[in-house]
């Protein structure tokens, strides 16, 4: 096989070759990267189970559902929470059928800037794409440090229940939470061959981990909306739907990976579709089920280990020891949605500096020749998780707020453009519609009349990172940025 550089007129891949190491791919792969203008510089070492496996972990919605479930509790309560979770899950379906559509005609690293490219209408496509990909960016990385700030969250709060003696403070956050990233980093660096191998051991975790939870019983289900938050039902319940909406995050990781991906055309829609399906009841069930054993919810809210469910976990079993057991299980998964999420977020990195989208492009668009990975772009996702967890020291509201950006970044990244015959319409009208309202409500502070430091910032921090994007665009980018679709070829 010949292969040669990102550019239309050179670009040179024998469609006919038979497949002689894991980088090649298949005939179908190498006439999708052809077609494209790209050339194979990453290894194909993900199949259907492993990457199935990797987008579930990545979304792990019934796990992330416990790791948020004190927003949905003070704005909506069980009763909102139980059935904006399920809206959220129809919504998302929509959205990731879109997306699944355009991942079969293209499946490629860049995901939605690249579609944005390829699709749009041609005197927008490389302004389009342009902010398309610095949103993706933005939220992949930051959507890594709030990971990994949960999984150090989750191991202070495991601390906190089992010694009453101990003062959580924000400098142990972030050091636990650097930890997990240095973690993830080290094994997408060293062991990046093995990640295929662990995603398939952790999808047996996730699952056997999901029934094993499911045996605590309780009461309290249909509490009504609550207004501990928003005084209006409505408004409360909307602003509450940010819990449904970060679980059923992230079927979008199995994109991002295509170019490691065996057969990615076919399999890539059948891993978002199915990863949208199990994650979604799995979330949903575990949800009534955790809401069925609250109790008081004002005293769970007031935890002191910061979390919900380590209340819920210990009134259930009785014991500590019982609750900790039963934890640990949504450390370990959240710490390894950290890891894929670090893999995701360094392939988005490299894939739009590939196609000169971002500053310093040739640093972060360099393949490691024996590793066969971007690994300038990996260390680069833990230095920003790093930088943003040091804000925990000084205040945890800052953090959240910059955190949860991920959510705001990504939710205009899924486009609607699904061209599925006499349904397309509809699927790409409800997908709009849906984005648009959680889009709008995702940047709604917890009550109507917050304290400074009590405000979501987001849209602050949201308004600024577009207007940098954009002035980048104009100073330099724009003399180099040409998008995707200019490497486009036909093929016959």
């Amino acid at each position: 096989m010949t292969e040669t550089k990102n550019d239309p007129t050179t670009v040179d891949i024998e469609l006919d070759t038979e497949i002689t190491d894991l980088r090649d791919g298949n005939a179908r792969d190498r006439r999708d990267m052809t077609r494209m203008g790209k050339a194979q510089e990453l290894k194909r070492n993900f199949r259907f189970l492993s990457i199935f496996g990797f987008s579930m972990i990545l979304m792990q919605a019934w796990e992330s559902m416990l790791a948020v479930g004190s927003i949905g509790l003070t704005n909506g309560g069980t009763a909102g929470y139980i059935w904006m979770f399920l809206v959220c899950w129809i919504g998302f379906g929509f959205v990731n059928t879109s997306m699944a559509e355009m991942g079969s005609m293209a499946p490629t690293t860049g995901g939605q800037y690249h579609w944005v490219s390829e699709f749009a209408p041609r005197k927008y496509q490389r302004f389009m794409s342009y902010v398309m990909g610095w949103m993706c960016v933005l939220s992949w990385q930051t959507g890594c440090a709030s990971s990994a700030y949960i999984s150090g969250g989750q191991i202070q709060g495991l601390i906190a229940l089992n010694y009453p003696s101990y003062q959580p403070q924000g400098w142990h956050t972030t050091m636990l939470s650097i930890a997990v990233a240095a973690f993830s980093v080290f094994f997408n660096a060293a062991l990046a061959r093995k990640l295929p191998m662990v995603e398939a051991g952790l999808l047996a975790i996730h699952a056997l981990g999901f029934v094993a939870i499911l045996d605590t019983r309780g009461a309290g289900l249909y509490e009504l909306p609550r207004r501990r938050g928003w005084g209006s039902i409505g408004t409360s319940v909307m602003v509450g739907t940010m819990a449904s909406v970060y679980p059923l995050l992230g079927a979008d990781a199995a994109v991002h990976m295509s170019e490691e991906l065996q057969d990615a055309a076919r399999i890539l829609p059948r891993s978002m579709i199915w990863t949208t399906f199990f994650n979604g009841a799995f979330g949903w069930v575990m949800l009534i089920t955790f809401c069925s054993c609250l109790g008081n919810v004002d005293d769970v809210l007031n935890t002191p280990t910061g979390f919900p469910f380590l209340a819920v976990f210990e009134s259930a079993t009785r014991s500590k020891a019982g609750a900790t057991g039963m934890s640990i299980i949504i450390v370990i998964m959240t710490i390894a949605g950290n890891l894929t999420g670090v893999a995701t977020a360094s392939r988005q990195l490299w894939a739009f500096s590939r196609d000169q989208g971002m500053p310093f492009s040739s640093y972060f668009a360099y393949v490691h020749p024996g590793l066969n990975l971007p690994i300038n772009s990996i260390t680069m996702t833990l230095v920003v998780t790093v930088l943003l967890t040091l804000i925990a020291i000084g205040s945890d509201v800052a953090l959240n707020s910059l955190t949860s950006l991920g959510t705001n970044a990504i939710l205009p990244s899924f486009p609607a453009n699904c061209p599925l015959g006499k349904w397309g319409l509809t699927v790409n009208i409800v997908s709009m519609l849906f984005l648009l309202l959680i889009f709008v409500f995702a940047f709604f502070p917890p009550g109507p009349h917050p304290a400074p430091a009590d405000m979501n910032w987001n849209i602050l921090i949201y308004g600024v990172s577009v207007l940098g994007s954009l002035l980048y665009y104009a100073l330099s980018a724009r003399k180099r940025y040409l998008g995707p679709v200019e490497y486009v070829r036909k093929l016959d």
